[in-house]
């Protein structure tokens, strides 16, 4: 009786939704990138995209959101780009050493390269940028660079990286994104996250900005002085900012928009159009952005600091429908706080799950002391997702309908992109919270920043949202930071993953996949790990 009235529901959940559409392997259209391109590019034309929310910065070294991922690099160099396979290759550095003992890293930077205000790129900024900037306002950068010591600059083309103990995962945290090079000229001395550079950039990157409308577009032009020479070969690059999924889809599909990231298009329209002529899809270039669709238990209100009360949430849930019919299957159902790309550390041996099933999920909540009232509610509840894509917004309508049938009455509030940060990293104003997030090129960059409790910090978005802590917990992150014997690491994060699946601060809902739908003229838009969304898109170009 229980899986009857399970998908009575859905079925009712998913009216209007194009229920029953045969969907064809997202794998299997994707495949590898078998597109012709040709061979030599040309200079000039325009290509618009589209996404949804607008950013509140346009710099992604003091935040980790994800509108700002997106438009960083393209204003922003890091030190390093990366090939496929997550390889490092030259961007503002053109070489690197590490000591043997994994305590010094020194970067031969590049000359010649200018800021957008025509002052020169030195070993300075680079100091300046992680001792004052990533380790300190940085989601992902304050746990990956703790024991970042200092940066020498003997020379003004020679930076230094000394740590305290060794950091692994740090030659995976260079690029544009994760960790963008900012002028000391123009961030020094100031309040660094009211500098109004953080809406009107000057970096060495690829583009400069024309214009800014909050909430609409953000408009950018070639940077002539671009130290990669006859780069970017796009005249300018427009962003435009649609609400409504499907006008993002009418304006895709009818040519006022020519190339999608990062899953902005519904997921059943995204599938339609890979198979029509004058489109295709790539699910390649977001290596160092898997990313995981997860919630956040606030541990201080008082339902949800017995675990058992999450526990019993998570058995509400159908993951695999969730999968299946939300995400259409870009991505798997979450079963760990790890991503499965991140395959040298991924395990589900030994780790907790919570199949879904209503009986044990009411059983919980009984053992926990929250019985059925006179009306048959144990108790209320808010939940709060993420205005950023379509997907957060429907798991939380389906989430609300599961819970009202163990019992529980939720409330779905939904709000401005900048509310719901500051509400949910702030103020701390909620009870669950919903979001997509980067895990990273490895656990320390994405996952780390979770559950450490030493990234316990209101202002700081996508942290330890939950105010999770667990001392064995943090022992494991702290030694997963510094260990260079791989077999060792890889231990450690099994046993990470073992503990935080049985506390279940953070509930992983679905492993993402990610895609890009593009008209067919415009090419060269994926040629590495960063790809288009999370790279600068100086090699994409426009057929004539």
């Amino acid at each position: 009786m229980k899986n009857t009235k399970h998908f009575l529901h859905r079925r009712t959940f998913l009216a209007g939704l194009a229920a029953g559409v045969a969907l064809p392997s997202v794998l299997g259209i994707s495949g590898g990138k078998a597109f012709a391109q040709a061979a030599t590019p040309v200079a000039g034309g325009t290509v618009t995209t589209v996404g949804w929310p607008g950013p509140t910065y346009l710099n992604a070294a003091i935040t980790t959101a994800g509108p700002e991922s997106f438009l960083s690099p393209k204003f922003f160099d890091g030190l390093c780009g990366y090939d496929f396979g997550m390889i490092p290759k030259p961007a503002l550095a053109v070489s690197w050493e590490t000591s043997e003992d994994g305590l010094k890293t020194t970067f031969k930077l590049r000359d010649g390269v200018k800021w957008h205000d025509g002052q020169p790129f030195t070993a300075k900024d680079v100091a300046f940028t992680f001792m004052q900037v990533i380790k300190v306002h940085h989601g992902r950068g304050r746990s990956l660079f703790a024991d970042l010591q200092t940066v020498e600059t003997p020379d003004d083309l020679t930076a230094v990286f000394v740590f305290g103990r060794p950091a692994p995962a740090m030659m995976k945290a260079l690029d544009g994104r994760e960790s963008p090079i900012l002028p000391a000229h123009i961030y020094e001395g100031t309040n660094i996250l009211e500098n109004p550079a953080n809406t009107k950039p000057i970096g060495t990157g690829a583009y400069k900005l024309t214009s800014y409308e909050r909430g609409a577009n953000v408009v950018m032009e070639k940077n002539p002085e671009y130290w990669d020479t006859g780069k970017p070969y796009l005249d300018q690059l427009i962003i435009q900012y649609v609400q409504d999924p499907a006008t993002r889809s009418a304006m895709f599909e009818s040519g006022q928009c020519d190339i999608v990231y990062l899953n902005f298009l519904p997921p059943l329209d995204i599938l339609r159009l890979a198979k029509e002529p004058g489109f295709e899809m790539d699910q390649r270039g977001y290596e160092t952005s898997a990313s995981s669709q997860q919630m956040d238990f606030n541990l201080e209100r008082e339902h949800f600091k017995d675990k058992r009360v999450r526990q019993a949430i998570a058995h509400a849930l159908d993951l695999n429908w969730i999968n299946e019919n939300i995400w259409h299957g870009f991505g798997k159902p979450g079963a760990s706080p790890l991503h499965h790309e991140q395959k040298e550390f991924y395990t589900t041996e030994g780790v907790p799950s919570y199949p879904f099933d209503f009986k044990k999920a009411e059983a919980l909540l009984d053992e926990a002391g929250y019985p059925r009232g006179a009306n048959g509610v144990r108790f209320e509840m808010m939940i709060d997702p993420t205005p950023y894509g379509d997907e957060s917004l429907t798991v939380g309508e389906y989430m609300r309908e599961q819970l009202r049938q163990i019992g529980i009455t939720a409330k779905l509030r939904s709000e401005d992109y900048a509310v719901f940060i500051k509400r949910c990293w702030t103020e701390r104003d909620f009870d669950v919270c919903i979001y997509t997030a980067a895990m990273g090129a490895d656990p320390t960059i994405g996952v780390q920043r979770f559950y450490w409790s030493k990234n316990i910090k209101k202002g700081v978005a996508f942290s330890n949202g939950s105010t999770y802590s667990n001392p064995e917990v943090d022992a494991l992150l702290e030694a997963s930071q510094v260990e260079l014997d791989p077999v060792k690491r890889k231990e450690q994060f099994v046993k990470f993953q073992q503990l935080v699946m049985a506390d279940l601060p953070t509930l992983p809902i679905c492993e993402t996949t990610r895609a890009t739908i593009a008209h067919k003229k415009v090419k060269d838009y994926t040629v590495d790990a960063l790809g288009g969304a999370l790279g600068n898109m100086a090699n994409c170009w426009v057929e004539a």
